[in-house]
């Protein structure tokens, strides 16, 4: 991502930079549900919602696509304020408790919060059906079992879940990222839709094609702003080697 000419220190500024970024994510999470709606609006802007709305206006549900850069709970309260609910799906936390203040929070934000699980798929298709958005977090593949892309220059894998989604509900796929600006400010870009028409060469060869396309407009998107991007665990074979 950063190349092999980066050096030391701005390696370390940029690590640091990370760490506040993420700090002023969980600060700001707690905070954006008492935000009144102007203040919302005042402090967001955005890039590519025209090609949002062209395809939300289509009937067939939008899926969009981020990764875990700056932060998303305000692009999806500034989105449910446009009339544009967003469901996403939650990472399983511990206790339940937990989980349930967690939804509860992003509740109150317009965001529909749904538990992992085996009905979570068909809840997901109903939404897209309904001709609503849907907003995953997938730059990272927590389970273990998703599609090997190549992701900034190493093979690893990440989940297949939204381009399967996109396939069978023939909703729409897109990618965003809602950066931090300084004094308090947001921007989101929003990508162009990508291709998913059917190659004819089966569901599994479609899915591994769609997630790749996805990772590379991920890449652009973390390049955008890299000492943004909340990733603190290994995500590529050569960091789980180094740290196992």
């Amino acid at each position: 991502m950063l190349g092999p000419e980066v050096s030391d220190a701005a390696l370390e500024r940029l690590a640091t930079a990370a760490f506040v970024s993420y700090a002023h994510y969980w600060v700001e999470s707690a905070r954006v549900g008492a935000l009144r709606s102007d203040e919302i609006e005042s402090t967001f802007s955005i890039e590519g919602f025209e090609r949002l709305r062209l395809e939300m206006a289509k009937g067939r549900g939008v899926i969009v696509v981020l990764p875990h850069v700056g932060s998303w709970e305000y692009g999806g309260r500034w989105l449910a304020q446009q009339g544009y609910p967003m469901t996403t799906v939650g990472e399983a936390l511990e206790p339940p408790e937990l989980f349930e203040w967690f939804t509860s929070q992003r509740n109150a934000l317009g965001l529909t919060v749904l538990p992992p699980g085996p009905g979570t798929t068909v809840r997901l298709l109903d939404t897209l059906r309904e001709g609503r958005i849907v907003g995953l977090l997938a730059d990272r593949d927590l389970v273990g079992t998703g599609v090997e892309v190549d992701f900034f220059g190493e093979k690893t894998t990440l989940p297949g879940g939204p381009a399967l989604l996109a396939l069978r509900s023939g909703a729409a796929l897109m990618t965003c990222a809602i950066y931090q600006r300084p004094h308090g400010r947001y921007h989101a870009v929003v990508q162009p839709p990508l291709d998913t028409t059917r190659s004819g060469g089966g569901m599994r060869q479609d899915v591994q094609r769609l997630t790749q396309d996805t990772a590379y407009d991920l890449e652009e998107l973390i390049r955008a702003a890299p000492e943004q991007w909340h990733l603190f665990q290994p995500n590529w074979p050569s960091d789980r080697q180094r740290y196992h």
